[in-house]
Order: C-alpha cells, then sequence, then structure tokens
C-alpha cells in the first residue's frame, strides 16, 4: 500500500516537474491586420504565455519595467491613431522594488494599433516591442515585426484627419525610406561563442535555481511540520494513537503495518489540500495575489488573527460536527478506509494548531508563481507530522522517553504567535507602498520588529505570562511568584534578545542581511548612514574589455535590466555584501550590459541568427544578441565570468541570494584566471 502512494506521488511530481535550459522562448506572438472601416485598419498582436510568466503593458511610466510600445518604421498613407491598446485581462500591481503601479497580462496576451488610412495605397512596417518577466528571470525586450499593405476604397468626402497621440518617440515623425542594413556585428574573437566552453565547465554538482528553491519550500514545509508536532494539539495525540494500533493489532507487524497506513495517509491528505489549493486559484494567480494591495491587507489581517489564537486570547477550531462525522464513519468501517478517516480526524481535531502554520505555509510558498510550491510544502509539512507515528509504532520503547505535555507546548504555541506577528508585517509592508501610505517605512517596521523579538525574549525568561500560561505550584500547593527560568528558555530567550539588538542599527541604515527579504526598500529610510555600492565600471563590451587587457585583469559580464526584478533584488541583497563588494570593485573588471538599453544605434544592424535575418536597432538589442550568441542564454539575471579575451573562466550563474554560492562563484573564477 505504501509503495503504491509513493510511486503515484512519484508519478505526479514527475508529470509536473519543469525541464531547464538557459535559452528561453515563453512568448509566442502573432500578427494581423484587422480592417476596422473603409478608412480605418487595426494591427493585431496575438500572444500566449508560458506558465509563470506575464507580459508587461502599455501604460508603464518611465523608470520601471520594460512596457510595450509600438515603433512605426516606414508608413505611406497612413496614421496611427490612439495609443497601443491591451485587451483582454490586464492586471494591476504594486510592484515593490520600483516603487510604481505596473500592468500586466499572462496566459492570452493581446495589443492593437489602430491606424487612419489618408491615400489610396498605403503601405506600413515596424515592431512591437514588449518585455516578459517570471518570478526567477526576465526576458530581454523582444521585437515583433509587421508589415501590412492594401488600397483604400475613396471616399465621397475627404477624410479629415484630426492629429492623435503618437504611438512613441520613434513613431512622432515616420520615416517613409526603407532601413539599409548597417555593418555586421564585429566578428573578433572578443564576440565568438563560448557556449560549448561554458558547458564544458559546467558543475554537475550544482543544482539548478530552480531545484533548490523546491528543496527550499520542502525544507520550510519540514520544519513547519516539526512545529506542529510541539503544539498541544498534536504531541499528545501521538504516544495514544501508536498504542491503540499496537493493542489492536493481532501482532507486532500488523500494528506497526498500521501506524504507517496511518503515517502514509497524513501525507496523502496534506499533498491533496496543496495540491487543491493550486487547482482553485492556480500557481499564477497565486502569485498575483501575494503582489496585490488588498488581498495583502487580507494576509496582515488573518496572521495577525493566528497570533492572537497562538497567543491565548481564542481558539481557531474547525465545526466539532465535521470532527464527529469523520469520527462515526471511521468506527464503522474497517480496513485501510478506516485508517485514512483516523488521520482525516486528527488532521481536523488538531487544526486549532495547525491551521495557522498551514495559513503561513501557503501564503508564503505560493508567492513562488510555481504550480509544484503548495503541493511540495504540503509534502513536507505532512512528512514531519507523520513521521513520529512510524517511528515509535516500529520502536515503541522510544515512547518511555517521550517528554510528557506540559507547559512547555504551550510556550511553543505562543513563540509562533509572536513569529507569525512579525511576518505579518511583511504583508501590510506591501500594501502600505501600493496606496502610498508610508506608515510602515522601513525604520518603522524595523521597531515594530525589535519589539517583537524583544518581547519575545522578556516571555521566554519569564516577565511576560499569557491566558493559557499554567502556574507552577510548590510543596505545599502554594503559586510559586517567581518560578525559575528552565536553561532551555534562557538561551531561546537570549537568541531572541541578540536578535532584536541585531536589527537595531538598520534603525540608521545597515543592511541587516538576515531580514533584507522581509523589510521595505532602503528607499523607505528616511536616515541612512550606510554607503557600501557596487558600480560598473563599463556598460559597453568593447570598452571593458579592452580595458581588462590593457591592465590584465579578469571580467565579470552582468546581463542585466532596467526593468529586471531580480537583478535588483541581486545587487540589494547579495552585490552589498562587503566580501562580494571587494571582489567585485577590486579582483574584476565589472561590465554591466542592459538588454532594455533603448538609446538608438548609430545604424540598424542586421544579423544572421538561427538561418534568419534578425534586425538590431538599440545598444539594448546588442547586448541581448551578444547574450545569446556567445553564451547561448537569454534571460537576466545572467553573470558570466571571461578572461580578458572572451573567454569563460567558470560556469554562469544566475539568480540566487546565497552570499556564500556568490563568492565561491567569483573565487573559482580567479582561481581559473592565475591558473593561466
Amino acid at each position: 500500500m505504501m509503495k503504491r502512494i509513493f510511486l503515484i506521488l512519484g508519478f505526479i511530481v514527475a508529470c509536473f516537474a519543469p525541464s531547464f535550459a538557459q535559452m528561453a522562448d515563453p512568448v509566442h506572438f502573432t500578427v494581423q491586420q484587422k480592417q476596422v472601416s473603409d478608412d480605418e485598419f487595426e494591427v493585431v498582436f496575438s500572444g500566449t504565455t508560458d506558465a509563470g510568466w506575464h507580459v508587461y503593458g502599455s501604460d508603464i511610466a518611465d523608470g520601471g519595467p520594460t512596457r510595450a510600445e509600438l515603433t512605426v518604421e516606414t508608413g505611406k498613407g497612413v496614421t496611427p491613431k490612439g495609443k497601443l491598446q491591451m485587451r483582454g485581462k490586464v492586471i494591476r500591481s504594486m510592484d515593490e522594488l520600483f516603487g510604481m503601479q505596473v500592468s500586466y497580462m499572462e496566459g492570452n496576451v493581446i495589443f492593437a494599433q489602430k491606424f487612419v488610412i489618408t491615400e489610396p495605397k498605403y503601405s506600413v512596417s515596424g515592431y512591437l516591442t514588449y518585455g516578459a518577466c517570471n518570478d526567477q528571470n526576465c526576458m530581454p525586450p523582444t521585437h515583433v515585426d509587421f508589415a501590412f499593405s492594401g488600397t483604400r476604397k475613396i471616399a465621397e468626402k475627404p477624410v479629415e484627419i484630426v492629429p492623435e497621440e503618437t504611438v512613441s518617440p520613434d513613431s512622432e515623425e515616420v520615416d517613409t525610406t526603407e532601413i539599409e542594413p548597417a555593418t555586421s556585428i564585429s566578428e573578433s574573437d572578443l564576440w565568438a561563442p563560448v557556449i560549448d566552453e561554458l558547458k564544458a565547465l559546467q558543475d554537475d554538482t550544482l543544482q539548478s535555481t530552480s531545484d533548490k528553491s523546491f528543496w527550499k519550500i520542502f525544507l520550510l514545509g519540514l520544519l513547519g511540520g516539526f512545529v506542529a508536532l510541539l503544539t498541544p494539539c498534536v504531541w499528545p495525540i501521538i504516544p495514544m494513537t501508536v498504542s491503540f494500533f499496537l493493542k489492536r493489532a493481532q501482532n507486532k507487524k500488523s500494528g506497526v503495518r498500521d501506524a504507517i497506513t496511518y503515517g502514509v495517509s497524513i501525507v496523502v491528505i496534506y499533498v491533496l489540500l496543496g495540491l487543491l489549493v493550486t487547482l482553485i486559484f492556480g500557481a499564477s494567480a497565486l502569485n498575483a495575489l501575494s503582489t496585490n494591495a488588498v488581498f495583502n491587507i487580507f494576509f496582515f489581517l488573518m496572521l495577525v488573527v493566528f497570533a492572537a489564537s497562538f497567543l491565548g486570547g481564542f481558539d481557531i477550531t474547525l465545526p466539532s460536527s465535521w470532527t464527529n462525522a469523520v469520527d462515526r464513519k471511521s468506527e464503522s468501517t474497517t480496513g485501510l478506509l478506516s485508517i485514512f478517516l483516523m488521520a482525516f480526524t486528527l488532521a481536523l481535531v488538531s487544526f486549532s494548531c495547525t491551521g495557522p502554520i498551514i495559513g503561513f505555509l501557503l501564503v508564503e510558498v505560493g508567492s513562488s508563481g510555481s504550480i509544484l510550491a503548495p503541493t511540495i510544502g504540503m509534502l513536507g509539512f505532512a512528512v514531519a507530522l507523520a513521521l513520529p507515528f512510524a517511528l515509535f509504532a516500529m520502536f515503541p520503547t522510544w515512547l518511555k522517553s517521550v517528554p510528557k505535555s506540559g507547559n512547555w507546548m504551550n510556550c511553543i504555541k505562543v513563540c509562533l504567535g509572536f513569529i507569525e506577528l512579525a511576518f505579518s508585517l511583511k504583508f501590510l509592508s506591501v500594501a502600505d507602498l501600493a496606496y502610498g501610505w508610508h506608515i510602515l517605512d522601513r525604520e518603522t517596521f524595523l521597531a515594530l520588529w525589535i519589539a517583537i523579538f524583544a518581547l519575545m525574549g522578556a516571555y521566554l525568561i519569564g516577565w511576560i505570562r499569557f491566558p493559557h500560561d499554567e502556574d507552577e505550584y510548590n510543596e505545599m500547593g502554594e503559586v510559586i511568584v517567581n518560578p525559575r527560568t528552565s536553561v532551555t528558555r534562557f538561551f531561546l530567550a537570549l537568541i531572541s534578545f541578540a536578535f532584536a539588538i541585531y536589527m537595531a542599527p538598520g534603525l540608521w541604515g545597515a543592511p541587516c542581511k538576515a531580514v533584507s527579504a522581509f523589510t521595505p526598500p532602503m528607499s523607505t529610510q528616511d536616515f541612512n548612514l550606510f554607503h557600501n555600492e557596487v558600480e560598473a565600471r563599463f556598460q559597453d563590451y568593447d570598452e571593458g574589455m579592452a580595458y581588462a587587457r590593457a591592465h590584465k585583469m579578469p571580467v565579470m559580464l552582468d546581463f542585466t535590466g532596467f526593468g529586471c526584478v531580480n537583478c535588483r533584488k541581486m545587487e540589494a541583497a547579495v552585490w552589498t555584501d562587503s566580501r562580494v563588494a571587494e571582489i567585485l570593485n577590486e579582483k574584476y573588471v565589472l561590465i554591466s550590459l542592459y538588454v532594455d538599453e533603448k538609446t538608438a544605434l548609430p545604424e540598424p544592424i542586421v544579423v544572421e541568427e538561427n538561418g534568419s535575418p534578425v534586425k538590431l536597432r538599440t545598444v539594448g538589442d546588442k547586448w541581448s544578441y551578444l547574450q545569446r550568441v556567445k553564451f547561448g542564454a537569454n534571460a537576466q539575471p545572467f553573470y558570466v565570468l571571461l578572461d580578458n579575451e572572451g573567454h569563460p573562466l567558470s560556469t554562469s550563474y544566475s539568480y540566487d541570494e546565497d552570499i556564500a554560492s556568490y563568492q565561491a562563484f567569483l573565487q573559482k573564477g580567479l582561481e581559473a584566471y592565475s591558473a593561466k
């Protein structure tokens, strides 16, 4: 039975597990001309996105992600009418990093531009520029070309053309001449492909970023499950349930089998819960909710309620009729169904303790945008919850050494309340940025966290008591006014106080790396004394490589973008580390190449890629082409270490905020350069 269940779970994971490749093609567009009237037509760009990807809209302000824009290159007998339109389901949310409202579309993406026909014969050509991102990477600005021509029926009256707002700066004066291709990209060794060299350097022991994310989600669920085990709703049930299986069984072997089946049933129940969440909301919807201001307020209030419950304000329980109905059903059945229903009863009875933990876990992993995240999180939670039932059934003598129920379990529950209260502020911060309240700027956020963890330390040391804390009595049956603090609680209090003190310098701008993923951006800090920034020496590949050759230094290429969210995260969380900053500033020539740089090239360059001509119009196009052709990648952030002749020193690096891994990546490149 157990083998079958694990085989089914393995099959589910295998079916949904994504494949990873460096070259991504997540958006697919088709273009068509639709006649609106005798005097008007529209060019319609219809696209579909892969799961987890979205395309940014056309109404995003300057300084934000790459917005959709239409550029008219040649036009005769036509005039653009109005702006580029978005059609379909447009999602609008606050982007924390850019500090602005952004719009984007997922799944089906449609852009349309109307044109007015001004002459009997007309022709028009140009391209749509759009930006696409998922939770891990961003595509460089991508072009979709179009070209149409036709004739207009002669109207009885002359057509009066009303001046319309232009589509983009490039379309204010339409160039009616054909663009002649300029000279091709330099064919020096610096631009020569090194894809095979990169593959040869690939370390097989390195996991993909997504694999690491899944492991982190599983471990987060596992941690949540182990914490839930130690709550008053679950811990006392373990010895009773295991003893029940061993006593009712005809022999020890069958008792062990039933207990293991009981544990596997728990895993199945919670994994099904994770799948249900994904099927109801969908991975992209969960990701959208995680950045929606209204839902973040809801998540904040929900976690505050859970925290109040853990602190002893009230108990959150499911209707007793549900528990009684399932319990009666388990008693009236036999075999595997009976054991499964008993496991379901445990899930219902323990909800007052496990519910807040599960709710927090699903909110956290749901923001990953992966269809597997809720399922993997629940798998980790269920494995931790089910493990003791199987182990104690196989080794029943261990039950004698199990700590008895007591006030220590309520202590764990109260500490969880403090932690949930702290994490609730993360969601309030998103809403605060969205509405511009400025009630939770970075220093305010840190001040609240300092207070919360200081109070948790005070509780652990015994200075604060909550409703469910039990009194201690002396031999005379009298309540002890000042009970002793256990050694365990003392060390936990020490950690909590130390964490609060660690965050204190953040009030004056210290980065506080341990909490940088949760705090509001540094731009909201009113008083900042911290200065440890890394700036690229060059933003031109050829110039940077010439400098590296002259000074005999290795190079780090940083393929980035102005609209790349994860690029900014890496710069804020990793590059600000003093060890990383020192290496980048002193040991390497850092060249940052922005693939969404819109500065026009002196002349468009036509190159051949995959057997088809590709027109490079902007500086960003040029660097995107370099990344694709030389390194076989097209997603950002993308970091690659080179010698000053353009050959790779180690494998490439993508989005991963692990500072130690990034430092090891840089050190490996230095060692390889020294060995040459």
